[in-house]
Order: structure tokens, then C-alpha cells, then sequence
């Protein structure tokens, strides 16, 4: 059994960092990623939603915005759901506290499942994939983001240089999988690495279909817009991946 889930989201350091993230002020809108998850969502109208590790309840809110009937927001931090709580007041959105390490959820009860930047945080990922996999209706549909394989393996947080002088990136034992930490916001948050033959072969395993897969990197409007992120051509910092039941 898997023991607890770090809840470095309650950490006040962590916290009071992430608060000033784009994606935490801005919201979606506010994550580079979006308009390439958004296109692979199904329609909402009418579904039945959970967000795994929903934060402050951007996607729940969008998912009611679009029609969804009835969405269930999961997450460890009582922080992050008390942000969540604060911002709406719709009753068809229910934020619960939850550990994905040791998850219940009721069988046949979802149409969709969503997860943005988490699943790269649990340790027992076939656990909750198996669990998910019974959640959701024949046909339903997963979505998740990650961040990438090549990411969340690197040798150093610092950048190196190639003999021409160009930064480059070095990944460092990517085939080795298991927990990586980092200096992200607080030190010491802990990462599970993982290939994204794993990611995929998993989702295979427990009888999902990939749908598509996308290794997100900035587009030229996004670089001309954010010049800083042109250096995310080198390495894409997310793993997008679409599955159905």
C-alpha cells in the first residue's frame, strides 16, 4: 500500500508561491497548455465530471460553464479547496479532500475524468488508473497532463551550454523511474518519474484506448507573445495524453 500523499500544497511557503503563478491568478487562461487540452475535451453538455486534484477550481467551474450536469472536484490541500469553495457557490460542483494515493469512487458514475499537472505526484499511478477506469461509464473518457518525462528527469537546475555556447538541457537517467526531488517553490517536493511508454503502456494495460498524445511545446504566436518560453522548444515541459473506457 502507498503511503500518504506529500501535501506540499499546504506547505505555507509552497502555497504562497504557487498563489502567484500565472495559472493561479490568471486561471486557464493562465496555462500555457490550455488551448491544446481544451481541444482535446469531449462536449460537456449534460456529463458527469471528477477532477483529479483540482487546485483552486478553474476546470470544475469551466466544465459547469460548458454544460456539465454535475462535477466532483478531488483535492489534498484544504487550502487549495478552500480557494476553490470561495470562488463559487454552484451546487452542482462539490469540492472533497482526498489523498489519489488511497482513492474510493463509486463505480460507473463518471463520463469524464480530468487531471492537470498531478498524476506525476502519485506514487500508486495503476492504483488510481484502475480506479478511475471503474469510475467511468463504457466509453468515458480520461484527459490528463503531466509534466514530461524529460522534465521531470533532469541532471541539474541548472542550464548547460554546448560548445557553440547554446543552453541545452541534460536529462539524467531517464529509463531509472521512481521519485525525483526538486527546488520548486519550497525544497524537497517530490516528483515520481516516469517514461511515457510507461504513461501509455499503463493506460493499455488496464483496458483504456488512447486517444491522443500530445508533447506540448509553445507555438510561434505563444513565443512571440512570451519570448521567455522559447526556450520550452528545447524540451516540452508537458505530457498530454487522451484515453476512452
Amino acid at each position: 500500500m502507498s503511503p500518504p500523499a506529500q501535501n506540499i500544497y499546504d506547505d505555507d511557503i509552497f502555497f504562497a508561491g504557487y498563489s502567484k503563478l500565472a495559472r493561479s491568478v490568471e486561471g486557464l487562461a493562465g496555462a500555457p497548455e490550455w488551448p491544446t487540452l481544451r481541444a482535446m475535451l469531449p462536449a460537456m453538455e449534460g456529463l458527469s465530471v471528477v477532477d483529479l486534484g483540482c487546485g483552486f477550481g478553474w476546470f470544475c467551474r469551466f466544465a459547469r460553464e460548458a454544460g456539465a450536469a454535475r462535477v466532483l472536484g478531488l483535492d489534498l490541500s484544504e487550502k487549495m479547496l478552500g480557494r476553490a469553495r470561495e470562488a463559487s457557490s454552484d451546487a452542482a460542483i462539490v469540492y472533497r479532500r482526498a489523498d489519489l494515493e488511497h482513492l474510493d469512487l463509486p463505480p460507473a458514475a463518471f463520463d469524464f475524468a480530468y487531471s492537470s499537472l498531478v498524476l506525476h505526484y502519485v506514487v500508486d499511478l495503476k492504483g488510481l488508473l484502475e480506479i478511475v477506469h471503474r469510475a467511468l461509464v463504457p466509453g468515458g473518457r480520461l484527459i490528463f497532463s503531466v509534466e514530461h518525462p524529460i522534465y521531470t528527469a533532469p541532471s541539474r537546475p541548472d542550464w548547460l551550454k554546448d560548445d557553440s555556447g547554446r543552453k541545452t538541457w541534460a536529462v539524467d537517467r531517464y529509463l531509472d523511474e521512481g521519485p525525483r526531488s526538486t527546488n520548486w517553490l519550497a525544497p524537497g517536493v517530490i516528483k515520481q518519474h516516469r517514461t511515457v511508454a510507461t504513461y501509455v503502456n499503463l493506460l493499455l494495460e488496464l483496458g483504456f484506448t488512447p486517444r491522443r498524445l500530445e508533447e506540448w511545446g509553445p507555438s510561434d504566436a505563444q513565443i512571440a507573445a512570451h519570448p521567455e518560453w522559447s526556450i520550452e522548444r528545447d524540451r516540452p515541459p508537458f505530457l498530454l495524453i487522451s484515453a476512452a473506457r
